[in-house]
């Protein structure tokens, strides 16, 4: 009977990491659905410089200081109260009660910084909800932003909320941890509202806190596949493959350049038939970074709030376009799942999620790419996507239908010829 409650805990745990990684084979297959991609991706130190200052040093998040460092303090908070986890699987596996107990010293110096990070994490969860739901800022309130989008911000928040709490009360009614006067600075000050209370009750307090914990841990835990909140574990690598190229060079199209060389006759029509696409309509059109690039997005909204267009009142939204590729992946993979390969559904990124109007609207300089706290590239997939309406469906906006015209009969984007040159300058 008293392996019951291990036997319990340990398949909960495994059933829960088995679900975990399930998701995680399944992300990893969304995301292989793109294209390679065209930049060579070397294992550079710059990379691994990028990675340890934006993702894991937050070193952009900080530009805008108030949500900079409350988002730190919650970060710091996850990574390091989830220390104690290990400590947590160890006693809910084997039976024991607080393990590391009796290293003395060091275990109170590190309970009571968990304890203070959970108190500073809670005010700063508090004041991100009041943020989102009370003082109204323009960019949490997008049209794209209602429904799931702000139900799944929220529900993030009230995660932190019961699980920083449940730690805190699970501590405060551990008589044996109390008694032992070491580390418990915060749930010390909590303890006497429970002395009421018999020894007795409080176990089965502290039982219920503690499952309730780690249960709710490791529901969070896979929660993050169908969340916003994934950006916690894809954050690295995005920020490890992210391009090193100067954010205003355009890539070269491959497919373009098969077309030169056959041309000029450096490579055959039949080395270059896997590759006859121009530009993008659909994911898998798209490279599997730009899809990593979607399934990263923290929703955030730093991209919309500084782009030109959108300030001026243009339809795009680069946040937009971010959710939309994600929200199109995600439809082919349940695809996938149902048909076993994906099975043509009639329906395309370009039209059906984006529109031509939004992709128009792009003055390309580059704001959303330097905005994004963790090196999203929403710019490529619009260039893909308004290279396919030009190269594949011949479709663009009059003034640059002129313009291109002007360039092909006069070599320059003026309605002048070239004998006339000098009416250029008028």
């Amino acid at each position: 009977m008293e392996l019951i409650p291990n036997i319990i805990f340990s398949v909960i745990l495994i059933t829960s990491l088995g679900f975990f990684v399930r998701n995680i084979k399944k992300l990893k297959r969304n995301i292989n659905f793109g294209k390679g991609q065209t930049e060579t991706i070397e294992d550079s130190p710059q990379r691994w410089k990028n990675m340890i200052m934006i993702a894991l040093g937050q070193s952009k998040m900080v530009r805008r200081p108030i949500a900079g460092i409350l988002h730190i303090v919650v970060y710091l908070g996850f990574i390091i109260i989830n220390i104690e986890l290990i400590e947590i699987i160890i006693d809910g596996i084997f039976g024991t009660h607080r393990i590391f107990s009796s290293i003395g010293v060091l275990y109170g110096i590190l309970i009571g910084l968990f304890e203070i990070f959970a108190i500073l994490v809670l005010i700063a969860v508090l004041i991100f909800w009041t943020r989102r739901n009370l003082t109204q800022i323009k960019r949490f309130y997008e049209t794209k932003m209602m429904g799931w989008p702000k139900l799944d911000a929220d529900l993030i928040l009230y995660f932190e909320i019961v699980l920083m709490s449940l730690f805190l009360l699970m501590n405060a009614t551990d008589v044996e941890f109390q008694n032992m006067n070491n580390g418990n600075v915060i749930s010390g000050l909590i303890y006497p509202f429970f002395e009421g209370f018999s020894s007795k009750t409080l176990h089965i307090l502290e039982r219920s806190f503690w499952w309730s914990h780690i249960v709710g841990i490791l529901i969070f835990l896979n929660y993050l596949y169908y969340s916003k909140h994934l950006h916690i574990i894809l954050a690295f690598p995005n920020t490890f493959y992210g391009s090193l190229e100067s954010s205003g060079k355009l890539n070269n199209m491959k497919s373009v350049t098969n077309e030169v060389n056959i041309m000029m006759g450096k490579t055959s029509e039949s080395d270059t038939l896997d590759d006859i696409n121009f530009g993008a309509s659909d994911v898998k059109d798209l490279s599997w970074i730009q899809l990593l690039n979607a399934y990263s997005c923290t929703e955030c909204g730093r991209c919309t709030s500084s782009c030109p267009a959108n300030i001026t009142g243009k339809k795009l939204s680069p946040r937009k376009i971010m959710m939309d590729v994600r929200d199109r992946i995600e439809e082919v993979g349940r695809n996938i799942d149902k048909n076993g390969s994906f099975k043509d559904d009639n329906k395309k990124l370009l039209g059906d999620y984006i529109s031509k109007e939004e992709l128009w609207a792009c003055t390309s300089c580059n704001a959303c790419v330097e905005e994004c706290p963790i090196s999203i590239n929403p710019l490529s997939i619009i260039m893909d996507m308004r290279r396919h309406l030009i190269m594949e469906e011949s479709s663009a906006p009059n003034e640059l239908n002129n313009m291109m015209n002007n360039i092909e009969n006069n070599g320059a984007p003026w309605p002048y010829n070239q004998q006339d040159r000098l009416n250029w300058n008028e």
